[in-house]
């Protein structure tokens, strides 16, 4: 996709207006990391034609996974059509935000910027015709803080799936919608998860890009509300045992560019057309060379264990939710809306990352027309060993330590990284699980010390 590098004139007076109607003070100039944490610098409004002019230069040595210091010099340039108000900003000091591209020295999108990096996938997508459509569905846990602003370990409402509640959540709830919606993100629902202090809200399918970006303000913004409430939003993937834990299920779709569904076929039984299938295969095919990006976390692995409806075993099916890759039924006549739903994404990875191996594992798939098995309608938690060796089904990697040995294998995922992005998200994990490997826990105190 062409990247908006000089605005037009009519983007910049749009934006210089709105700062002048709204008494914009500051512009926050946006990026993440490559683990998908938020950065910002705040400018002055008035420095803000510069910046769009000859960009916002920056030490990158500093960031996680960006440069190393002999390669540290960058600039940010904004992309004007990500400007928002922030909605918690105004009452002083009113504050925008603007997420940027991040530029090297000679004028090149830096390839370790993960927005490039979906950039670039999605280019290639286009160029075979494709528009890719994301969907994620975050879900998040609100907490008590105390007095100190600790984090109590409990959750604070005993409200199940879709229940209907009038506690403090289901307020808070309201308010964050009011302020995505606020900030530009079109939300389509909200409502209570399955474990107690768990919620969701989703918001509108879009282009990749722009869904993710919405992805990285949804958390923040929400951080920031529970915040205003003495609560605190988490998007850690598994906060408690013996509780389900987070995921980010992520709907997914092609168009052409008259606006057709290339994943639709209404003679196929499942709806899915013959480029929708290989697609799945695909994704299929690299589960467990994505899994470190999709999952990045050493607690991710504790959400993805059979029982708490996280996904596990390398399948689709339409019904069967224990699968990896689900396709919902959709009404009769709506075949615009045929989409596939990848159920093994936590929110703790970095949605630029996550969605750029999710679209190049599916195009691998479509290249080498990979063939797709047969769908798994079964529950796959009741099957045994034998039963899933038998019927070739494999499962998702154990821990981040396999799930990294995993990507250093899959060479496609590499590539969807690209070998900047790729050597530092590495780099970055494989310290991750050794941290964690040579840390001793409080269960095998409990269950050790004594015992021998």
């Amino acid at each position: 996709m062409p990247i908006n590098r000089q605005p037009s004139s009519e983007s910049i007076e749009a934006v210089l207006r709105r700062i002048a109607e709204e008494n914009v003070k500051f512009i926050n100039l946006q990026f993440t990391d490559v683990v998908g944490m938020v950065k910002s610098v705040a400018i002055p409004a008035n420095k803000l034609s510069g910046a769009i002019d000859h960009g916002l230069w920056f030490d990158g040595s500093s960031i996680e996974g960006f440069a190393r210091v002999a390669e540290s010099d960058m600039y940010l340039v904004p992309d004007l059509d990500t400007f928002a108000i922030i909605p918690w900003e105004r009452e002083r000091d009113v504050t925008a935000r603007v997420i940027c591209w991040v530029f090297s020295p000679r004028g090149d999108l830096f390839p370790g910027d993960p927005r490039a990096v979906l950039a670039r996938a999605v280019a290639e997508a286009e160029a075979l015709g494709f528009t890719y459509k994301t969907g994620p569905e975050l879900e998040f846990f609100l907490l008590r803080t105390d007095e100190a602003g600790r984090v109590t370990p409990l959750a604070h409402d005993q409200a199940g799936y879709f229940d209907y509640s009038t506690d403090l959540a289901s307020d808070v709830r309201k308010e964050m919608v009011n302020v995505l919606q606020e900030m530009g993100i079109n939300v389509e629902a909200s409502h209570h998860e399955v474990a107690a202090g768990q919620h969701e809200i989703d918001f509108e399918y879009d282009d990749a890009l722009r869904s993710a970006d919405n992805s990285v303000t949804f958390k923040y913004t929400l951080k920031a509300i529970a915040q205003r409430h003495n609560l605190h939003a988490t998007f850690m993937p598994k906060p408690f045992m013996g509780m389900n834990g987070s995921g980010m299920h992520v709907h997914q779709s092609f168009m052409d560019r008259e606006g057709r569904n290339l994943f639709a076929d209404a003679n196929d039984e499942y709806g899915l057309s013959e480029i929708a299938r290989h697609f799945i295969a695909g994704q299929l095919a690299h589960a467990r060379g994505m899994s470190a990006v999709l999952a990045p976390l050493v607690n991710s692995y504790k959400r993805l264990v059979p029982g708490f409806e996280a996904p596990v075993f390398i399948s689709w099916a339409r019904i069967n939710r224990s699968s990896l890759v689900r396709v919902p039924r959709i009404p009769a006549g709506k075949l615009r809306t045929t989409r596939l739903e990848l159920r093994c994404p936590d929110p703790s990875c970095n949605p630029y990352l996550a969605f750029a191996v999710m679209l190049k594992a599916g195009l691998d798939g479509i290249k080498r027309r990979l063939p797709l098995p047969e769908p798994v309608e079964e529950n796959l938690y009741a099957f045994d060993p034998s039963d899933l060796a038998q019927r070739q089904i494999g499962s998702l990697p154990g821990s981040l330590g396999e799930a990294l040995d995993e990507l250093r294998r899959d060479e496609v995922i590499q590539d969807a990284l690209g070998a900047h992005v790729f050597e530092r998200f590495l780099e970055a994990k494989t310290m991750e699980w050794n941290d964690y490997k040579a840390y001793v826990s409080r269960w095998e105190i409990d269950r050790y010390l004594e015992e021998f």
